[in-house]
């Protein structure tokens, strides 16, 4: 089964209004005849509305980085799914390994949170990952197992036919060090296996995406491996020629 390929730009707290419209404008006119693979941009809250205005109606979705598990409550600051959906995203990052790290996210309030975005109709893009440590201690199918598990125990397999996964080392991320073609297929297939267990089908057509360090440099040969379906793409989705390039590599 050939899944279609997708790129997604996780551009943290970066932004300004006017920069942002530039770099939408060059992304949107370097993929707009891209039409073999799926592209998103996940932004920063305050520029949701800027993207749905600059983006609606072309090949390029949008989403977000985070979202609140409730809504409707007294949870200052907070930002529930139906907000993300009121400015049109189709997709959210949840469980990102600087949320568990500096936020404190746990396997279960990123399972709560995958669940009310499924919810509200958004995809979740779940990331798991191991610590350097972890990986060195040959522990890497552990935690990445765990947290793939904190959703398959708690929702059925079946949620996966309507998400997105993410494998994301923690040593990689924001570094110079990703991980290589050969370690990401090694990961992305440990989880297609454990999710086959339960659903052969879902195990299909489940996409999961590498993220960590993803450059031009290294799109092609990562997006060639069998188990690899796209990227989170973090610091080279704030360069325009960066991250057309490596949507151009998704295309191929």
């Amino acid at each position: 089964m050939r899944r279609k390929k997708l790129v997604v730009g996780n551009w943290k707290m970066n932004g300004r209004i006017a920069q942002n419209e530039a770099l939408l404008r060059d992304i949107l006119t370097g993929v707009k005849d891209l039409k073999k693979a799926d592209y998103v941009a996940c932004v920063p809250y305050p520029y949701l509305a800027q993207a749905q205005q600059l983006l609606q109606g072309t090949n390029l979705a949008w989403g977000a980085q985070n979202l609140c598990a409730d809504e409707n409550v007294a949870l200052t600051g907070s930002v529930s799914p139906y907000m993300l959906t009121d400015y049109g995203c189709s997709y959210v990052i949840v469980g990102h390994s600087e949320r568990r790290i500096q936020f404190h996210e746990t396997d279960d309030t990123a399972a709560s949170r995958f669940n009310s975005a499924q919810s509200a109709g958004l995809t979740p893009i779940f990331c798991m990952g191991e610590s350097h440590d972890e990986r060195d201690s040959d522990w890497t199918e552990y935690i990445v197992g765990r947290q793939l598990d904190s959703i398959i125990r708690r929702f059925d397999v079946s949620v996966l036919s309507h998400a997105v996964l993410a494998y994301e080392p923690l040593w990689a991320v924001g570094t110079d060090n990703p991980a290589t073609p050969t370690q990401a297929q090694e990961v992305h297939e440990f989880m297609r296996a454990r999710i086959a267990r339960c659903d052969k089908e879902v195990a299909k057509k489940v996409r999961i995406l590498y993220g960590g360090s993803i450059q031009p440099k290294n799109a092609a040969a990562l997006f060639a491996m069998p188990d690899v379906d796209g990227g989170l793409v973090g610091r080279a989705s704030l360069n325009a020629a960066q991250f057309v390039e490596i949507c151009k590599q998704a295309n191929e």
